[in-house]
């Protein structure tokens, strides 16, 4: 399992979302994966790539986002080189922003086996993390194999797509028979107590041909778009090449694109301490608590009779709270939420409304 070079794994770090259902904290400008949204001097962006570096060498991750970002990455990974920002010019979700980066570092090595991994996500036990990973690049060894990691349900949830999987595994590697989509409650409960569905966590592991072969065969659009310009990759062309042409590419993602297709796509089941950090309550979730069960992130705070709520304000201001339970409370400086956390679905179409009325400096 160790015997795989360090030179030959590279790894995508998927950095260009707006993290919306964390508004007010989470702007256009300024989403989720650069803030230190866990109140430990580190954003989710910098967590992920440091944990990835005792995967493979810095020069080898490469971090894709839209390029209204680049100066923030700069920033915040100055140990990363310039060149290994892949800044995509319009949103068009992770299909095309994967074969891109693909395409990149097939010119770079042919031998690449290529891990995938959200940039804004939560992983508690980073040592079980990292031996899931190194299973699935001994797997990826196989041509044809599209892995994806698997978390195991905690409890039926409504938020997050779901991964049928066989039983029999080899070296514990499970084909996946098909996935699901977000499911509502009482098929989630069902999914949950059958024992035979894992939660669908986006975190991917193949080697470059096989992710090559998939596109050409599921999404021939995508492969042909970007292979026109396999003589410009990694030139001084590339990035007008990619200014032209990337905006062709059609906005779907990799799971519609090529896994919900494929049927060589294999899953590792995995249960360190994932969460996707996808809403308010689910930080709430992660985040310790005091003796009333409010997770706290500032400065000073005066809670009285005020239980059960997530509160973020700034380390300049005083905050004082009395008899709320179950609550979301966040002031950015500038918007000032306060919302019931059980109803925090309406958050981003709140959001929406703000901008609306008040412009698109609050979006």
């Amino acid at each position: 399992m160790n015997n795989i070079p360090k030179e030959d794994t590279y790894v995508l770090i998927m950095a260009g979302g707006v993290g919306s259902r964390f508004w007010p904290k989470s702007r256009n400008n300024f989403p989720k994966q650069f803030i230190d949204i866990l109140g430990i001097g580190k954003s989710l962006l910098q967590l992920t790539y440091e944990r990835f570096l005792n995967i493979c060498p810095a020069g080898n991750i490469f971090i894709l986002s839209n390029e209204t970002y680049s100066g923030l990455i700069i920033e915040q990974l100055p140990g990363l080189n310039i060149d290994n920002i892949i800044a995509e010019p319009s949103r068009n979700n992770t299909a095309p922003c994967i074969a891109y980066a693909s395409f990149k570092i097939n010119q770079l090595n042919p031998s690449a086996r290529i891990i995938v991994a959200p940039s804004d996500h939560l992983i508690l036990n980073e040592s079980v993390f990292l031996e899931k990973i190194r299973k699935g690049l001994c797997f990826a060894e196989d041509p044809e194999a599209l892995i994806t990691l698997g978390i195991t349900p905690t409890r039926p949830d409504t938020g997050y797509g779901y991964i049928n999987y066989s039983k029999q595994e080899k070296d514990g590697v499970h084909r996946v028979l098909r996935f699901l989509e977000k499911p509502h409650l009482e098929k989630a409960k069902e999914l949950f107590s059958s024992g035979d569905y894992l939660w669908n966590a986006g975190i991917f592991v193949w080697n470059v041909k096989s992710i090559l072969t998939a596109l050409n065969k599921y999404s021939p659009d995508i492969y042909n778009l970007f292979e026109k310009g396999t003589a410009y990759y990694n030139t001084t062309n590339e990035q007008s090449f990619i200014a032209r042409n990337y905006p062709l590419s059609p906005n779907i993602s990799i799971d519609y694109a090529i896994m919900e297709k494929a049927e060589n796509v294999y899953t590792i089941p995995g249960d360190f301490g994932w969460s996707d950090l996808g809403t308010w309550a689910s930080l709430y979730e992660v985040m310790e608590k005091d003796e009333n069960k409010n997770a706290f992130s500032g400065q000073a705070l005066n809670a009285s009779e005020t239980k059960n709520c997530m509160i973020q304000i700034p380390k300049n201001k005083v905050a004082v709270i009395k008899g709320l339970d179950n609550y979301i409370i966040v002031d950015d400086g500038k918007v000032l939420l306060i919302y019931p956390k059980n109803e925090e679905q309406e958050i981003k179409e709140i959001s929406k409304s703000v901008v609306n009325v008040c412009g698109d400096e609050f979006s």
